[in-house]
């Protein structure tokens, strides 16, 4: 009788070195020859007139690597603008700007007319590839042939005509300069000549207050009359030349990536001015068909942005965000082309999926791909992050043990923790202080066992050293305001859904049925009654071990 012959794997050996790529696009040595085409990044490079220009999505969400991968497919049709590069800074610090700000003068004109300088120039420099002051000049000769007979458009061609020296300069002296002379404007709006005293921008803003009732009057009408002047006709019909003569043909299709809006880059009372008119301006040039602007923004971001302004532009801007969102498929998918490729960077064979380089199934721990995806929050940089920490621990192994994905989950969980506070921290300050009041605490918890946890978060606000009070007071007003008759749902919901929306807790709609946490339904938390009918609430598995929770 023959015998049978066992299947055996090829040698291969994991060694410390072996990883699936940096947890940052900008640090991803992988990303180049392992990036996966989801269904989120086809969208977003899309051509199509209904395609998406807002790409939001959480920290280590995949954007950047998105619009890096842009970049590397079309390296001669992607112009990048950051926003550090700006000087918007420079624009916020102006007198003039805290001014007019302290007078409740709506800057919304100024700020899309910067954006729309801004983005209109960068494109023609790179269309034209304009560099010195000749190059310049063949450009404005090309155009206006083209022009010759257009009235309107010649006339909106001399607003490049005003820039002399500074159109081929850096973009942070492009801005400098549109705004000094915008300064100006306001410096002789605000001159004697109109009959009032000339105001001083460079004085404290407190100095407003000495003015008489009439004479703030008089100085927030005409300076919101300036705002409204500013060069938006002109630049409104070279949005017209760009789409007709500059950006002609597909040939010259162009995307504008915009990324790192999270950034510390302008002061917060401003910022969300400045990026709702970007969102304003970006959909303006949707009319430009061989041109998409992509803005890449953190979810924290985009929710408190107010777009209520502009009345109703928040739907409109929704209806062309595409929210970055994986599905265990997907991320599985992902890891196998970083499997496959990292693998054979480091002569390692028969690696056909990362499966191949996870141990078997266990009848106690189950599949380990899905004890793995478990603990994270649907991400890919969750998934790389803890995977890498288990090859550090592999040895030389043909595929990683269980002990090896034990041993570095401990590790993995005080980094996920590290990050989370270091995502939601600019939103919701002193946000781990929060977190860490549950240390200790049952895995999976009733309402009435989490009550002593969430009432613990709200005797923070005693604590002087607690630098999140606002935010704080706010989710527990409506817990020091409530009634006797009021149910435990009316008290704990606004903390409740704030934990929820960062990912930390998950909802047990009852006993039986599966957690529900924010990457699976992100309005579920909005609905008071889902927080008043569940039975429980959950500590995610990614932030168990580094708060030593007692895991069931």
């Amino acid at each position: 009788m023959a015998k049978t012959k066992h299947k055996t794997e090829p040698k291969r050996n994991i060694h410390g070195n072996l990883n699936l790529g940096g947890e940052i696009a900008e640090a991803d040595s992988l990303l180049g020859d392992a990036f996966y085409e989801s269904s989120v990044y086809r969208s977003i490079a899309s051509r199509g007139g209904d395609a998406k220009c807002f790409v939001i999505g959480r920290t280590g969400s995949g954007k950047s690597a998105a619009l890096q991968r842009i970049k590397n497919d079309w390296p001669d049709h992607v112009i990048e603008i950051n926003p550090i590069d700006l000087s918007l800074p420079y624009i916020t610090d102006l007198g003039v700007v805290r001014h007019l700000t302290a007078l409740n003068v709506h800057l919304d004109s100024l700020y899309n007319a910067l954006w729309k300088h801004v983005l209109l120039i960068e494109i023609i420099k790179h269309r034209y590839k304009i560099d010195s002051p000749d190059a310049k000049q063949r450009f404005i000769d090309i155009i206006m042939d083209k022009i010759k007979r257009d009235s309107k458009k010649k006339a909106a061609l001399e607003y490049l005509e005003e820039f002399e020296g500074k159109f081929w300069c850096e973009t942070d002296e492009r801005v400098r300069d549109i705004t000094n002379k915008f300064e100006s404007q306001f410096k002789a709006a605000a001159g004697a000549k109109f009959g009032v005293k000339p105001v001083d921008f460079s004085a404290n803003l407190d100095d407003t207050s000495t003015a008489s009732t009439e004479e703030r009057v008089e100085l927030v009408r005409r300076f919101q009359r300036v705002v409204n002047e500013t060069q938006l006709p002109r630049l409104n019909t070279m949005m017209n030349v760009l789409n007709d003569e500059i950006l002609d043909s597909p040939q010259n299709y162009t995307y504008v990536l915009i990324d790192d809006l999270d950034k510390d880059w302008a002061d917060d009372k401003v910022k969300n001015d400045l990026i709702r008119n970007l969102f304003q301006v970006v959909f303006d040039l949707k009319r430009v068909a061989n041109l998409k602007v992509i803005v890449a923004l953190r979810t924290n971001i985009f929710e408190t942005l107010d777009f209520g302004r502009g009345g109703g532009q928040g739907e409109k801007f929704r209806a062309l965000s595409m929210r970055v969102r994986w599905s265990p498929n997907e991320l599985e998918s992902m890891l196998d082309e970083r499997a496959r490729v990292a693998a054979d960077r480091s002569q390692i064979e028969g690696i056909s999926g990362v499966k191949s380089l996870l141990p078997n199934y266990n009848q106690t721990r189950g599949k380990a791909l899905e004890f793995v995806l478990d603990r994270t929050l649907m991400r890919p940089r969750d998934a790389i992050a803890f995977l890498n920490e288990a090859f550090m621990l592999a040895g030389n192994k043909s595929r990683l043990s269980w002990e090896d994905i034990k041993d570095a989950e401990a590790s993995y969980s005080r980094n996920r923790l590290l990050a989370l506070r270091d995502e939601w921290d600019p939103t919701f300050s002193g946000v781990d202080r929060v977190l860490n009041k549950f240390r200790q605490a049952p895995a999976l918890m009733t309402k009435e066992e989490s009550t002593k946890y969430l009432d613990n978060c709200f005797e923070l606000l005693a604590d002087y050293k607690f630098d999140g009070v606002q935010w704080l007071t706010e989710v527990s007003e409506p817990f020091w305001n409530g009634a006797p008759e009021d149910d435990w749902a009316d008290g704990y919901h606004l903390i409740v859904k704030l934990l929820f929306d960062i990912g930390f807790l998950g909802v047990m709609p009852d006993k039986a049925k599966k957690v529900v946490y924010g990457y699976d339904y992100p309005e579920y938390a909005d609905s008071v009654a889902n927080v008043r009918h569940a039975y429980g609430f959950v500590i995610h598995p990614a932030f168990r071990p580094a708060l030593d929770v007692q895991t069931p």
